[in-house]
């Protein structure tokens, strides 16, 4: 697959799903691809990225930046506490807001800086053990926890598990969203992309499909 296939699906499901052109923000999975892959996709114009790493990301994205301009990058992975200074200054949303210890801390780094990351809050809709995220019936109290920090939370996130369907999953982060008024919907990855739009994403996270197999070390 490519960037271009890819963007023609978004297309096609925003139309099938009676939404505005351009409604869907694509967030370009980046971690772990090798610089070359990166870099085609920024020649080629896209310019959203998703990393899951703070300290991959901080080796990766200032440079990139200097060379292409303006380009938003995004926290998609968990995010230890302790790095969370480092996050604000090289993101410009963080997706994985998942305790109130680091929504604390992101709310004193944004008062001192004047300036706060777009906040998700991830979700787990599925109530996994292993997963990180909210819990779907402590949500709505996370919430409000966040907004009396004053941090500037935009949205949710959510991972659904992948031994189920995933529309429900997508059904409940969007049902949530709009009873605590958010507009963000961070969901859908390579897969289940075309679903997660016709939920109501606003944005959808891809990697391999546009840059290819990662290569773990």
């Amino acid at each position: 697959m490519s960037l271009t296939e890819i963007t023609r699906r978004i297309a096609q499901a925003e139309a099938a799903a009676g939404r505005q052109s351009g409604s869907v923000r694509l967030i370009a999975v980046s971690k772990v691809q090798p610089l070359d892959r990166v870099e085609s996709v920024l020649l080629a114009g896209h310019r959203l990225f998703g990393e899951n790493y703070v300290q991959e990301a901080a080796g990766k994205w200032p440079a990139l930046r200097a060379r292409f301009g303006a380009v938003a990058v995004h926290m998609i992975g968990p995010l230890q506490t302790n790095k969370a200074k480092q996050a604000v200054e090289l993101f410009d949303a963080i997706h994985s807001v998942d305790r109130i210890g680091l929504a604390e801390k992101l709310a004193k780094l944004a008062q001192a800086r004047g300036a706060s990351p777009e906040v998700f809050i991830q979700v787990n809709t599925g109530a996994e053990p292993q997963k990180a995220g909210i819990l779907p019936q402590d949500l709505d109290g996370f919430v409000a926890q966040c907004r009396g920090l004053d941090l500037p939370v935009q949205g949710l996130m959510c991972i659904p598990p992948e031994a189920e369907e995933t529309t429900p999953h997508f059904a409940l982060l969007a049902e949530m969203a709009a009873r605590n008024g958010l507009s963000g919907l961070s969901m859908g990855m390579s897969g289940d992309f075309e679903a997660a739009i016709a939920a109501g994403a606003t944005h959808i996270r891809v990697g391999s499909a546009i840059f290819g197999a990662r290569a773990y070390a």
